[in-house]
């Protein structure tokens, strides 16, 4: 007979917070993060692609999709780190990314999950003097990104000028106020 705890249990997030590029290098070296895929939701078109989602005409939201051991970080702590290391009160935008694809939302897959995003709404608003614009958006299809997408700031983020710029900022947020949920590398 096998023992049901040897099956660390999983749960998903889905986030949205401008280039996923971006976002996915916050989350990828997590303890508890078992695996962040870049791709699009909250749109209209089935299986875009990345062209037609840049386009802002699909509807869609470049995003993470975080599958993590909720026994290890909370649902609640990803959003504490999601509202850290955006600026969630900028309205379709993320610096120079503007367009309804950068928007800050979150996809709440359960309606604990929607209790806890309003709720990491609240806790954030007091950390940000504009009021914080961030969607609670229904969940809906996902489509992965392409495969050049996935993973980018391990593969090539360090040799593009733009996720220099942008990246090292954010990673310097998580390693201040997120260093115990850091892995050691």
């Amino acid at each position: 007979m096998q023992d049901k705890d040897a099956h660390m249990a999983e749960e998903i997030a889905t986030l949205a917070g401008g280039c996923f590029w971006c976002t996915e290098a916050v989350y990828q070296n997590l303890k508890g993060v078992k695996a962040v895929e870049s791709g699009y939701i909250g749109g209209m078109l089935p299986d875009p692609t990345y062209e037609q989602v840049c386009s802002g005409a699909t509807g869609h939201a470049e995003a993470i999709r975080i599958t993590y051991d909720p026994a290890v970080i909370g649902y609640g702590d990803l959003l504490d780190i999601f509202f850290a290391t955006h600026d969630p009160t900028t309205l379709n935008r993320q610096g120079n990314d503007v367009g309804t694809q950068y928007r800050s939302a979150i996809f709440p897959h359960s309606p604990e999950h929607a209790a806890e995003a309003r709720a990491g709404i609240e806790r954030a608003q007091a950390d940000w003097a504009n009021p914080i614009v961030t969607a609670i958006e229904p969940d809906a299809p996902w489509y992965p990104a392409e495969d050049y997408h996935q993973k980018y700031w391990e593969r090539v983020g360090d040799r593009n000028p733009y996720c220099m710029a942008v990246i090292p900022p954010k990673l310097a947020k998580l390693r201040k106020g997120f260093a115990e949920r850091i892995e050691a590398s």
